[in-house]
């Protein structure tokens, strides 16, 4: 039997209200429901929906997020007051991570993101549906206590793992949606439960400590959820305040996890996971056996990823030159005995080469360089094009050839035409750039100054001396030079700068 086919069958006696204030989708939906269950009761808006609840008798409640007079998160609020045990799902294009805490604590059943994928729905409300019939099913047979006794309880076991499954799925979705905010951070949590874990068992730790420490590992980052992405995807180096932004995090788990009672235990993990063995960590500053064993382990745990992760601003150890610093902070920032355990444990780890902070896709190169973008040209500004020279050998950049565009008797032009036009023009010739050499990085390196990384050398014939008439025409020279920084040994950001201009400006 098929999972649409099952649906049908479970879903077949069940009444539904679906409240959604978009017409268009209201009524396919709807379409889509009714080929499953008894009946589909509609309505546009929270208000609405919430005077059809109090009237009539529904097994499940559907409900957009953001409605008029009465958004999803009050009529759920509103209808759990009403019954505890309403069964809800929750249909929306909005993914931030406050509508998921927010029906993470109301207890709704099931999160279906729009566009709709009715194969997620359909598992959705297969869920929802199953677990609704095993309710059902148990109230039927509450008079036959006697013989049913040893039935509920192990129904009574599998509703409360199939809880704790949904809380686990939940949370896990946040951890999946701040992971994919930040390329660095992806991928970064499952490591450190692995590492967790390994250590763990050459400590001599039972299996029930070490799926502990590996939930906690999982889930010790997720304090994210709060840190502004202006800081968590910053590409470089944080500034003092920045860092004791970020360091928020840690307190931000905590506050999180221990309100939820099934992750209280993990939060004392997590809670202490930036401290160092001679106090002068964070957030707490405590010191040596004051630190509680398993955040102990954490915390080498999460240090040895960061070693062994390329970062923007300073390329990854390796899995032995990691283990060797470890070894060489023992007593200072790690906890002896699990220094140790850490060099036996992690010593044969085989790490992902391709584990870096460096975007992966023209959408990650964007948003990557939002922070590098030149506010009246747009396009890159001098930071981005210092950050390519300084990770040229990390990221094996296949832009091997800089080449300098050099406006003169330009601040004259200024003078007599106006800084408005002068903008207008700076702007005309970055586009007339970016339209020549479309398939290269284009960089605003200072005022009036541009420069062109690429993977060939760059040919500059009549066609484009004829293209830049407009320069011309207002009595604006240009210069040009370039540089093969594949041939350069060593690269100095500024040096190379004043290379590649002209000795007479």
């Amino acid at each position: 039997m098929s999972s649409v086919d099952k649906l049908r069958e479970i879903a077949k006696n069940f009444s539904v209200l679906y409240v959604e204030d978009e017409k268009q989708v209201r009524d396919e939906v709807a379409i889509y429901l009714k080929k499953f269950f008894k009946s589909v009761n509609k309505a546009e808006n929270g208000e609405e929906g919430f005077k059809l609840f109090k009237e009539g008798d529904f097994d499940i409640v559907i409900t957009d997020i953001m409605m008029p007079k009465m958004n999803g998160i009050q009529l759920a609020k509103k209808i759990k007051k009403i019954n505890p045990e309403q069964e809800i799902v929750v249909i929306s294009a909005y993914t931030e991570t406050e509508y998921f805490i927010d029906f993470i604590k109301i207890g709704v059943s099931g999160y279906i993101i729009k566009p709709i994928n009715y194969k997620q729905a359909n598992e959705v409300m297969y869920a929802t549906s199953l677990k609704l019939h095993k309710f059902k099913e148990n109230e039927l047979y509450r008079n036959n206590l006697e013989q049913l006794v040893e039935k509920r309880t192990k129904e009574k076991y599998a509703l409360q793992n199939e809880k704790i499954e949904n809380y686990d799925k939940s949370v896990i979705s946040l951890i999946n949606l701040i992971e994919k905010r930040d390329t660095y951070t992806a991928g970064h949590s499952n490591r450190v439960a692995k590492y967790c874990v390994d250590i763990a068992k050459v400590m001599g730790y039972d299996d029930v400590v070490c799926k502990k420490l590996y939930q906690a590992g999982i889930l010790h980052d997720i304090g994210k959820i709060s840190t502004p992405d202006a800081i968590l995807l910053k590409p470089g180096r944080l500034n003092n305040f920045e860092y004791r932004l970020i360091q928020l995090h840690v307190t931000a788990s905590y506050d999180f996890l221990s309100k939820i009672p099934m992750y209280r235990e993990l939060a004392e993990i997590i809670k202490y996971h930036h401290e160092r063995f001679d106090g002068k960590g964070y957030p707490y500053g405590l010191k040596a056996s004051k630190i509680p064993q398993l955040s102990r382990i954490m915390i080498v745990a999460d240090a040895f990823d960061a070693m062994t992760t390329n970062r923007i601003y300073k390329k990854s150890k390796t899995v032995k030159e990691a283990i060797r610093e470890i070894k060489e902070l023992s007593g200072m920032q790690f906890d002896p005995d699990v220094a140790e355990a850490a060099s036996r444990a992690l010593n044969k780890v085989s790490m992902q080469e391709n584990i870096n902070q460096l975007p992966k896709n023209e959408i990650e190169e964007e948003r990557f360089a939002y922070f590098y973008k030149d506010a009246l040209t747009g396009v890159y500004n001098s930071n981005y094009l210092e950050f390519y020279i300084q990770v040229k050998d990390n990221n094996k950049s296949a832009y091997k050839y800089l080449t300098g565009f050099f406006l003169r008797d330009f601040t004259q032009y200024n003078l007599r035409m106006g800084w408005d036009s002068g903008d207008e023009m700076l702007k005309k010739f970055a586009l007339y750039l970016k339209k020549c050499f479309g398939d290269s990085l284009l960089f605003r390196i200072h005022g009036d100054d541009f420069a062109i990384l690429s993977r060939k050398t760059i040919k500059l014939n009549k066609e484009f001396f004829d293209g830049i008439g407009f320069l011309m025409s207002e009595n604006i020279g240009l210069e040009t030079n370039y540089i093969d920084i594949s041939a350069e040994k060593e690269i100095i950001y500024k040096e190379l700068i004043n290379k590649l201009r002209p000795e007479k400006r």
